[in-house]
């Protein structure tokens, strides 16, 4: 049996970053909760070419190889820093590459991190309505992280983390649910996400 594919995609073009290691955080709580081949990516892998690709084809090769690498996994964790109130306009670019059929049914965790909390509503009122164009199935529980949550670079902050393991737990149990067959409609059901089996009391 193959691992399962995660992906995850931080919409910053700087590295290290804030919105990176909150993304390897549900990375890393995913990895604990069963074996998956996980790869992020940052779009400064894509190279300085990809706000002036118009179409798939002027993509340059680090850029359409992370396209691929979007359309191909088996779930994805999506990240962006908040500017005035919005994901990073190339965030945004990259997924207007991206075939809309590529992500229907796929499980997505959807993160940003921000400034402050009046951010916070960017994963509710931009990221999940992105996504439910697409027909993904994003999970019940977004995550959001201001800049005093994090400590040299590190997710420090007790409730974010248990946010983090909140949305690892309920990826894995869409993938569940879709390997064993269940529809879109049957895989995004409540009943899928049951007491958290890690995590939850932290």
């Amino acid at each position: 049996m193959s691992l399962s594919r995660i992906v995850g995609i931080s919409g910053n073009l700087r590295r290290p970053s804030k919105t990176r290691a909150l993304v390897e955080v549900i990375g890393a709580e995913i990895a604990a909760l069963r074996q998956v081949r996980l790869e992020i990516y940052d779009l400064v892998d894509a190279g300085p070419g990809l706000g002036s690709a118009l179409q798939r084809e002027d993509l340059s090769l680090p850029a359409a190889r992370i396209v691929d690498a979007i359309e191909r996994a088996d779930a994805l964790i999506v990240g962006t820093p908040v500017y005035k109130g919005s994901y990073t306009g190339l965030f945004k670019h990259i997924f207007d590459l991206v075939d809309p059929q590529a992500l229907v049914g796929k499980p997505v965790a959807i993160t940003a991190t921000g400034g402050g909390l009046r951010h916070a509503l960017v994963v509710e009122h931009s990221l999940r309505p992105l996504f439910g164009f697409f027909t993904a199935l994003s999970v019940p529980t977004a995550v959001y992280a201001s800049d005093g949550d994090f400590k040299d670079g590190r997710l420090v902050e007790a409730g974010v983390a248990t946010r983090a393991a909140q949305a690892a737990n309920q990826l894995v149990a869409l993938l569940d649910a879709s390997a064993s067959g269940a529809s879109p409609e049957q895989a995004s059901s409540p009943a899928n996400f049951p007491a958290l089996r890690r995590g939850a009391s932290r």
